[in-house]
């Protein structure tokens, strides 16, 4: 993948960090009219809704019965149970410790993607991960008092986005739209469904202002997340994603008076860091691709993409021929290999 595309891929990650740790201190102030299950359902059809117009306008990649598993395994974990968990822990516990707490989600993708899905991580990148980890612990705090339970609800809710992040960022055949719309209409559908049975309906003010949060906090955060991990890896990605934990924590100071620690402007500068240490890692060796049928823009400057090697089947959807070479690469989307 050329440098500017994997560029965009960490601006990508960046952007989306900055969509979702905004919508956890906006979320915060729902927990108060409507239950977990409604809100989580709400939050997802309002993602649903906003990418839904760009999705309906992309070409459908064929002999996707293989990953529709895959597919529907991400909808249940990241669409399903783990925005519940996260609205159960703000129900318990602030937001911006719930916000710091969310740093889990980068160990938990980072270790999911590197021992089940073979991604590299390499001793740069683990260090900085490292990094980023415990900036978030350091802002967290702790030596302080915690809601037990509040914590262990973000932990679960961590384990299944991290197993949902490193999953998604290798179902290539889905374009990040459909990935996202999936997520929204069957998750979002189904919590929605149980919270209108199990809790009280919540008002009309709060519906449509989970739906705008939504939109760009989950619509727009997993479309571009997504997008920036096929380019940089599910681990890299995560690493930059690990920022929006900081963003929550400043904004619940304005949005809802708690202001956060002086640790805080600490923690942020290990953990700014630790990603810069990420994104100045790399590797390369001679590497074998197989035939690969897949969607994403193509990039006459990758040289995964030059005249001859691959074969454009509709819109973005294309087969990759045979090719073996040397390069600096990431665990980007064309570079799945074992290592």
């Amino acid at each position: 993948m050329s440098v500017s595309a994997q560029r965009w891929g960490w601006w990508s990650c960046a952007v989306a960090a900055l969509c979702f740790g905004a919508s956890t201190p906006a979320t915060k102030l729902l927990v108060g009219d409507g239950g977990p299950l409604t809100l989580a359902g709400l939050l997802y059809l309002g993602a649903a809704i906003a990418v839904l117009p760009f999705q309906r306008r992309e070409p459908k990649p064929t002999d996707l019965a293989p990953r529709r598993g895959l597919l529907l395994l991400t909808v249940v974990l990241g669409g399903g149970v783990a925005p519940v968990l996260l609205l159960l822990a703000l129900h318990r516990t602030t937001s911006g410790t719930v916000s710091l707490l969310l740093n889990l989600e980068l160990v938990a993708t980072a270790v999911i993607a590197h021992l089940f899905l073979h991604e590299q991580i390499g001793r740069r990148t683990a260090v900085g991960i490292g990094m980023v980890f415990a900036g978030g612990v350091m802002a967290a705090g702790v030596g302080d008092a915690r809601p037990a339970l509040g914590a262990l609800l973000v932990a679960g809710a961590c384990l299944c986005w991290g197993a949902d992040n490193a999953i998604t960022a290798r179902l290539d055949r889905y374009t990040p739209a459909t990935i996202t719309v999936a997520k929204g209409i069957v998750a979002g559908s189904v919590n929605l469904a149980l919270g209108l049975v199990l809790e009280s309906a919540p008002s009309w003010r709060t519906v449509l202002a989970a739906l705008a949060i939504g939109s760009v906090g989950y619509g727009l955060s997993i479309t571009l997340w997504i997008r920036g991990a096929r380019r940089i890896g599910a681990a890299r990605g995560q690493a930059v994603f690990a920022l929006a934990p900081f963003v929550g924590a400043v904004l619940a100071w304005p949005v809802l008076g708690e202001q956060p620690a002086g640790r805080v402007i600490v923690a942020f500068m290990v953990a700014f860091a630790g990603v810069a240490i990420v994104m100045t890692a790399g590797h390369h060796h001679v590497h074998r691709h197989a035939v690969l049928v897949h969607a994403h823009s193509i990039d006459p400057r990758d040289p995964h993409h030059l005249p001859g090697t691959i074969d454009v089947l509709e819109g973005d959807v294309h087969r990759h021929h045979e090719l073996v070479h040397e390069h600096a690469h990431l665990p980007d989307v064309h570079h799945r290999h074992d290592h």
